[in-house]
């Protein structure tokens, strides 16, 4: 796939400014659900990248394929598209809760918040336990969340 489909989000584009601001707290509570998201938007990306040398074979030597390579043209074809569909809907279920994909590779999320009246995210990607990094929506810099931030979801009977 070579992100022509708009999987991967650039957090510095004027579409951040209607994004909501997110709390820690907020956010910490939206994990669980974003996490099983982000898992079906990888699960389509494997399914994706396992298919498309198969399917670009077969399209190649669509002119000289047997009957059952033919079959198996198109049921390539409608997995590819089921995989694109499962892709494009968890793009939009994040979109619905405010939550941007910035890294399509890996399953990074932003969740979009304000730091110094700036435009941040609060960053995760699977197989971390929680929320450990934000970064300015203009920037690449992963710093990490500050420990009096993180008294935030503490205190509001969170877990971290």
């Amino acid at each position: 796939m070579n992100g022509s489909k708009g999987y991967r989000a650039d957090p510095s584009d004027n579409h951040v400014e209607s994004l909501p601001v997110l709390s820690l707290t907020t956010v910490n509570k939206m994990l669980p659900l974003v996490e099983r998201i982000v898992g079906d938007f990888l699960h389509g990306r494997h399914e994706l990248n396992r298919l498309q040398p198969e399917e670009a074979r077969l399209d190649r030597q669509r002119r000289d394929l047997s009957w059952p390579e033919r079959q198996r043209r198109y049921e390539v074809k409608e997995r590819v598209a089921g995989a694109e569909h499962e892709m494009q809907g968890a793009v939009e279920e994040l979109g619905d809760l405010g939550v941007v994909l910035l890294d399509q590779d890996f399953g990074r999320v932003g969740f979009p918040t304000m730091v110094n009246n700036r435009r941040a995210f609060f960053s995760w990607r699977p197989g971390e336990d929680g929320l450990h990094t934000w970064h300015f929506a203009e920037d690449e810099v992963f710093r990490p969340i500050p420990a009096a931030w993180l008294k935030e979801i503490s205190g509001a009977g969170g877990k971290n």
